[in-house]
């Protein structure tokens, strides 16, 4: 797919649903109360930011789309820092303030960008609260390309059935963050984003790629939905039309430092996508780049287009990153469309030094994308002993991912690589020197279907095994 970054100065997107103020305070921590086991912060710093769906709006402001929210608060001070902190940034606001209700709140107590604890201050809005909502929703909509709703499950979106008619009644797209295991609710809809959490509650567990979108499509059937784009964490994202084909979004291997408005961003970026004119499977891509960047950034944040036409730039045609197989075997089948030469390797990589990363160029340059399949830590456990591995998988995918000469990253539970070679049938099967080319594990496999095995030199006086053993004669 080829991915741009679309104009999004023509965009409108009204916002609709939970509003909240999420405070910071952070400090040091350096010793236990006296009163009570527990850590005394000394507060240097407090920040305020938007929070639920006005995070959404704020997201969509900051890639210079224009967005509009709409919301329900209380006639407190909260709601008055919320109304300024948006307005600061151009976004219009249209608050029903309900005296004596307190607006949503929440307070994280931080020290050394570690979160402590969260105090949550807020009260369920009442149907009857919400109505003023559902009139300024109506007034807003003519002018607007996309509605997107909101849910955090705070009563705030009561009346979601009747904005989700109306807006469609009038031709406007609707994009739902939903809550909740009652998706009819939220029929006819043109996009659900639930996590996977959310979705299998649901739909049930599902235990394959196939099974997944098979339910994903039943529901939007079901409903009358357009699509769903169930978000999956570590494993990425999928689109599934209800009459189009299942697209495989892979995680954007990074260090996850705070998943906090994660979804208000996906959901934020896909509205002002698909409002300046891009697809759906356009629009979740960049929202599956732009999720990878912001739960690398501490609390509620947001992406500006200079930073998300980067990360395009950089991603651009490569579609990298850390795979299910099902997914994997989408990718390879699209890069040997392309005549692309697939080559693949596999190995423990527990501690990646200079001899892994010598070896993986050579391996690249045999052919035109590199497949790593890596040992789950069981598997490493059983062929390294005990001890082993010193870095869990996850860490050991996410820096083979963010190597240059790797292309995709995928994981197996067998001692050995032959089932995934008889699934991948990759062109190339590369090895280190330390093997002699008879011994190399699935060559006959590789060899059977007319691939090739390469074994490559080796940095001398540089593995795993002897980092680790000076590491403890230290």
């Amino acid at each position: 797919m080829h991915l741009q970054v679309p104009r999004f100065d023509n965009a409108r997107v009204l916002v609709a649903g939970d509003v909240m103020l999420d405070r910071y305070w952070s400090g040091e921590a350096l010793r236990i109360s006296p009163e009570a086991p527990v850590p005394v912060v000394t507060v240097k710093h407090c920040e305020e930011r938007p929070g639920g769906a006005a995070n959404v709006a704020l997201n969509i402001a900051a890639l210079g789309a224009a967005a509009v929210l709409v919301g329900v608060t209380g006639a407190d001070e909260a709601a008055d820092s919320l109304a300024a902190r948006l307005a600061a940034v151009g976004i219009a606001c249209h608050f029903t303030r309900i005296p004596g209700q307190q607006t949503i709140t929440k307070l994280r107590v931080l020290s050394r960008h570690q979160q402590l604890m969260r105090l949550d201050f807020e009260a369920p809005v009442l149907p009857a609260q919400s109505r003023g909502l559902c009139d300024a929703v109506g007034r807003l909509l003519p002018g607007m390309d996309v509605l997107v709703l909101s849910d955090y499950a705070k009563g705030t979106l009561a009346e979601a059935p009747r904005l989700i008619r109306e807006a469609r009644l009038a031709g406007k797209a609707v994009m739902v963050d939903p809550k909740g295991t009652d998706f009819g609710r939220y029929a006819g809809a043109t996009l659900l984003t639930p996590n996977l959490r959310e979705f299998e509650a649901v739909a049930g567990s599902c235990t394959s790629e196939r099974e997944l979108a098979d339910r994903a499509r039943a529901l939007a059937t079901q409903h009358g939905l357009d699509a769903l784009l169930v978000t999956r964490g570590e494993q990425g994202m999928t689109l599934v039309p209800r009459d189009a084909p299942v697209l495989h979004l892979p995680a954007r291997a990074r260090e996850v430092f705070d998943v906090t408005g994660a979804g208000d961003t996906v959901i934020g970026v896909l509205a002002a996508a698909f409002a300046s004119g891009s697809g759906l499977a356009e629009a979740a891509a960049l929202a599956n780049l732009a999720a990878g960047i912001v739960v690398g950034k501490l609390g509620t944040a947001v992406l500006g287009a200079p930073e998300l036409r980067f990360a395009v730039q950089r991603e651009q045609g490569s579609e990298r990153g850390v795979l299910a197989l099902e997914q994997l075997l989408d990718a390879i089948a699209g890069a040997r469309a392309r005549g692309e030469r697939i080559v693949m390797t596999n190995g423990c990589f527990d501690i990646v030094h200079a001899g892994h990363v010598g070896y993986l160029d050579q391996a690249r340059s045999l052919g035109d994308r590199l497949v790593v399949a890596v040992n789950s830590d069981a598997s490493v456990a059983r062929l390294k002993g005990a001890g082993r591995p010193v870095n869990p998988l996850e860490r050991r995918m996410a820096v083979l991912a963010a190597l240059e000469s790797v292309d995709w990253v995928l994981s197996f539970d067998e001692d050995t690589p032959e089932t995934l070679l008889r699934s991948l049938r990759p062109d190339i099967l590369v090895k280190g020197g330390d093997y002699a080319r008879d011994e190399v594990v699935g060559r006959e496999i590789v060899e059977a279907y007319g691939g090739e095995v390469r074994v490559l030199d080796l940095i001398q006086d540089c593995s795993t095994s002897a980092i680790v053993a000076r590491i403890r004669e230290r």
